[in-house]
């Protein structure tokens, strides 16, 4: 059950659990705070793992008016601080993976690791980088509920749709068009000229082999780019990582966030 966690004008949705070094997660455009429910159990015996919804999302109330990409930042940084940690480690996946790293660029004091799947470098837009494949995702989008299992088919491979017939509706809920929903898709949009060389914190960044939304050389070019990140491609895995393979990303957020694990280096590893 998630605690609304007052943030200024915000009530943000959040949910505290296991014991450990901080770890906060951050959802993707299209998700909340649930996503993550499967890892969430994983990671609990390891870490304080903090997952929240954020504005315009899930259960967080927030005022109805548009804000960017980095006052969503400056939201997780205010969460950090509320819930009274001074460090954390930081995991974000597609959209979340964008979050943070404009966190890490406003507030790398306050991350111990970071770790980024299926996302992209902040300055680039998808729709230029992946054009036909962000078409089809807001067509499908706008003909919601009737292509819940088309849009599925974008974020999960077939094959673990059919091992796993009930995540075919996972986007049967989604509202197609709200004031809410239109707000999110703005900051989800935005392109801040902040770029991955200049990021100064540990970096973990994961892509998935049969991403369909953020084909995995485009999250691979960006740990390029970071200095001293380390890569990983997760064979058969879509975009969705976190729920398609919580048991493979776990592991992953658990080797490298180990205390003494991968501290920064100016060099390639």
């Amino acid at each position: 059950m998630a605690t609304l966690i007052d943030l200024g004008e915000c009530r943000t949705a959040c949910t505290v659990t296991g014991s450990g070094p901080a770890l906060l997660l951050m959802h993707g455009a299209e998700g909340n705070h649930h996503m993550f429910d499967a890892l969430v159990e994983l990671l609990a015996p390891h870490f304080t793992v903090i997952a929240y919804d954020q504005r315009d999302c899930g259960e967080t109330e927030n005022p109805p008016r548009q804000v960017s990409l980095l006052d969503l930042a400056q939201d997780a940084s205010a969460l950090i601080t509320a819930l009274g940690h001074h460090k954390v480690h930081v995991y974000g996946t597609s959209f979340g993976g964008r979050l943070a790293q404009a966190l890490a660029h406003q507030r790398p004091q306050a991350i111990d690791k970071l770790v980024l799947g299926s996302t992209w470098a902040l300055p680039d837009a998808l729709a230029e980088l992946n054009g036909p494949a962000v078409r089809e995702i807001q067509a499908l989008r706008s003909r919601l509920p009737d292509s819940a299992e088309a849009l599925a088919e974008y974020f999960l491979p077939a094959a673990h749709l059919q091992a796993h017939s009930e995540l075919k509706g996972i986007f049967r809920n989604a509202q197609p068009h709200s004031e809410r929903s239109e707000r999110r898709q703005q900051a989800v949009g935005e392109c801040p000229p902040l770029q991955p060389a200049d990021l100064r914190v540990p970096t973990l960044v994961m892509a998935g082999e049969l991403d369909r939304v953020v084909p995995p050389h485009l999250t691979l070019a960006m740990a390029a780019a970071i200095p001293g990140a380390r890569a990983l491609l997760l064979p058969g895995v879509g975009h969705a990582a976190a729920i398609q393979a919580p048991e493979l990303v776990a592991a992953h957020l658990i080797e490298f966030c180990a205390p003494g694990a991968f501290p920064f280096s100016e060099a390639r590893p």
